[in-house]
């Protein structure tokens, strides 16, 4: 099946959109990751927890 150019142009244009909207989502993500990485990562007037044996 050939797509006409117009077809391909949209089929583009959804692509495109679709690639913003994942870096978007992407950047966001690692944010709430940095955030959550810091929210358990030890004070510095607090020893790092060891795991019970």
């Amino acid at each position: 099946m050939q797509m006409t150019p117009e077809q391909l142009l949209e089929e583009y244009r959804d692509t495109v959109l679709e690639l913003h909207l994942t870096r978007r989502r992407l950047a966001a993500l690692e944010a709430e990751n940095a955030s959550l990485r810091a929210q358990l990562a030890p004070k510095p007037d607090e020893p790092a927890s060891s795991p019970e044996s």
